[in-house]
């Protein structure tokens, strides 16, 4: 069986699943002389195969990886910061706050000539750097939500969302934005971009829409038949289920496509820089990048042939841009306000949420 769906199968089978903190050391293949610790928002199980081919390129080099809640990463950074012991390298599709941490001084840069070759849109000032791509999808199970009614805007969504019938209430899920890093980034870069974010969110209110924290949840639940859909997720995610063979499909929406960037970060604090240049290096070349695609089943930043957008429409792509622009709804009354707003209209108070 091929390593890459002997991962995808490992991450499908709930017990077996990482969960957030876990930490899991790969021990050196040699004497160890070098060490690596990461944090990263990556389930363990899609990223062992990145370092275990790290590790035939560099033997020598332990690597141990916690599976971090990319919302607690930056909080957790900083508590550590102050008392010593932070990780070497830092790898989260929470654009915003990876942002901030370079904006307020605590990162490290890096020049090389891997990271030269990124598009200028893929790292901000030398210190946050994508390593690849993510389109932000709608998912649904294709066994129970039949094609007709599959929507392919949000304005389609909206209106499936609104039927008398209600064929999606309480069948409906998305991120819970106020635990969940990139569901907060998502959803604001919703409400900047699209003129019925309001009315979409009063819809999944209505709807009595499930809230969950990582990607994996809304995944299997959408898998099991228990969703039918669920809403701005992390599509590599779900085309390794597919590929797996899971009853699920992917909907890039044709009236815009969010496309988020996995990030990686070197702590001003970290113990183990030249390691993590060195590993930051190897996600970018071409080896690196095809370990990504082929094992991971993440989406290359630099792709052969050149194009990051891959084979989807560039029409519908909206990439979030690297860059202070990140950093306006990150301010705390910004982000108080939205929380509110979001709140009145997501949760209802004369329904529990399950």
């Amino acid at each position: 069986m091929p390593l890459s769906l002997l991962l995808v199968l490992l991450a499908l089978a709930g017990p077996a699943r990482a969960t957030p903190g876990e930490v899991k050391r790969f021990p050196a293949h040699a004497p160890a002389t070098a060490q690596l610790r990461i944090q990263g928002s990556t389930d363990i199980e899609v990223f062992a195969a990145v370092i275990a081919d790290y590790q035939r390129l560099h033997p020598a080099t332990e690597v141990v990886y916690e599976d971090v809640i990319a919302g607690d990463m930056y909080a957790r950074y900083l508590r550590q910061a102050a008392g010593g012991g932070t990780a070497d390298l830092l790898i989260s599709a929470g654009m915003d706050l990876q942002t901030k941490l370079a904006n307020d001084g605590h990162a490290l840069p890096h020049r090389s000539p891997q990271t030269d070759a990124l598009p200028d849109w893929a790292h901000w000032r030398h210190e946050v750097f994508g390593i690849s791509y993510e389109p932000v999808a709608i998912v649904y199970n294709t066994r129970r939500l039949p094609s007709a009614q599959v929507p392919r805007t949000r304005r389609q969504l909206l209106d499936l969302l609104r039927a008398p019938a209600a064929p999606l209430r309480g069948r409906v899920g998305t991120y819970d934005v106020e635990r969940s890093g990139v569901g907060y980034l998502f959803a604001t870069q919703d409400g900047q971009l699209g003129s019925i974010a309001g009315a979409l969110l009063a819809a999944l209110g209505d709807n009595r829409v499930r809230l969950e924290e990582r990607t994996g949840v809304l995944l299997d639940r959408v898998a099991s038949g228990e969703l039918l859909l669920a809403y701005n997720v992390l599509g590599s995610y779900a085309q390794a289920r597919i590929d797996a063979g899971a009853p699920l499909a992917i909907v890039q929406p044709e009236d815009y496509t969010l496309v988020a960037l996995r990030t990686a970060v070197i702590p001003r604090a970290a113990a183990h820089a030249t390691e993590a240049r060195r590993f930051l290096d190897y996600l970018l070349s071409p080896r690196g990048q095809q370990v990504l695609s082929r094992e991971a089943r993440l989406m290359p930043i630099l792709p052969p042939g050149g194009d990051p957008r891959g084979t989807a429409p560039a029409r519908t792509f909206r990439p979030i841009a690297l860059g202070p622009g990140l950093l306006v709804y990150l301010d705390a009354l910004k982000r108080r306000q939205f929380l509110d707003a979001w709140r009145s209209s997501v949760r209802r108070q004369d329904e529990p949420q399950p």
